[in-house]
């Protein structure tokens, strides 16, 4: 009897993990995934963020190229220790990243403008996705971590995987991400060593969140967007916002500016520069003891922001530890304000009046 029990619990048990399963699970969105933020790069100094090109910054390092990979048309069929630092890919192709699988040889395109992309082949049942015809592409890729990033936070950005995306670095699991649109960043630090490092990712052409990406477009499935790496201080900004305003008479400007740092009663340093590099407004400001930002900084008559001329500032943050600057970020500012007034209501099926 106990050992009739016993192969009970077990079977319940391999039961309840096969529902676990990532790509199945709707509770399951993230695993160690960074937490989303404000898009912006950090630079590591005034120069380059002036310049603000990412992309020749000391502290940027492209992962855009030709990956080692593999590509199996049903999900049970995918490679399970890829991964490995000792798995042998010579067998595998080159193949482009940022590629579409479908652009490239690999499954065929569907156009649905209505309807789920698999609605030919089963019948839907969230969250459930069948394995067949359920591609699953495979990536390896070999790099060597810049010296001068010692000491600092390494971070993966992967900027669109479709359907979900798995993440290992040296052998061992990152995360997990889906929302296949948005950009997906996952901390590297304590994964990476002096010298050459493995990265892997593996991308399913469906999983549960495909279930609320139902639109009227091209089904593309794999990395459709930069990969790349940077790196930030300890010290450095977490997340930020930047609002303007204009006062009542559309005359002076202000911006609200708030965000968070990893380190409390941290000093920043806020200047807004014209298109000619003049300095129009500046302050200095610490963040509170948590590490949270919140100050304004005023603007007297800036130019305005319209379709027609499109006057635009350029923000600059930089953060200091003590009389060291940790990063630069530069943020692009344009001043409008639209407002309804003067009686203007918002009721269903009546026209407003009055004044815009």
């Amino acid at each position: 009897m106990k050992k009739i029990l016993g192969c009970i619990c077990l079977l319940l048990t391999l039961t309840a993990n096969a529902q676990k399963e990532e790509w199945l699970n709707p509770e399951i969105n993230a695993i160690n995934r960074a937490p989303a933020r404000a898009a912006f790069f950090a630079y590591p100094d005034e120069q380059s963020a002036a310049e603000g090109v990412k992309e020749k910054a000391t502290n940027f390092m492209s992962l855009n190229g030709m990956w080692k990979f593999n590509w199996v048309r049903n999900q049970t069929d995918r490679p399970v220790n890829f991964y490995r630092e000792d798995f042998e890919d010579n067998h595998w192709v080159d193949f482009p990243v940022p590629g579409l699988w479908e652009l490239n040889g690999y499954g065929d395109p569907i156009y649905k403008n209505m309807g789920y992309a698999w609605s030919n082949q089963f019948e839907p049942n969230p969250p459930m996705v069948e394995s067949t015809n359920n591609f699953v592409g495979s990536y390896r890729k070999t790099i060597e971590i810049p010296n001068d990033w010692r000491g600092q936070r390494v971070f993966l950005n992967v900027g669109s995987a479709t359907s979900n995306l798995y993440v290992w670095v040296n052998g061992k699991f990152v995360g997990y991400s889906e929302d296949s649109k948005m950009a997906a960043e996952f901390e590297l630090t304590r994964y990476l060593k002096p010298g050459k490092n493995l990265i892997a990712m593996q991308v399913y052409r469906w999983c549960d969140g495909s279930y609320l990406e139902d639109q009227d477009f091209w089904r593309f499935s794999g990395i459709g967007r930069d990969v790349y790496l940077y790196a930030r201080k300890a010290l450095h900004v977490e997340d930020l916002f930047v609002i303007p305003d204009l006062d009542s008479e559309y005359k002076d400007g202000s911006l609200n500016i708030t965000g968070k740092v990893t380190r409390g009663g941290a000093n920043l340093e806020l200047e807004l520069k014209d298109c000619k590099g003049n300095v129009v407004a500046s302050q200095q400001t610490k963040a509170d003891g948590r590490g949270n930002i919140n100050t304004r900084l005023d603007v007297e008559n800036p130019l305005k922001w319209s379709a027609e001329d499109p006057n635009l500032y350029k923000l600059f943050i930089t953060v200091k530890d003590g009389n060291k600057v940790s990063e630069v970020i530069p943020q692009q500012i344009g001043f409008r304000k639209i407002e309804l007034k003067k009686r203007q209501r918002a009721d269903l099926g009546k026209r407003p009046t009055g004044t815009v």
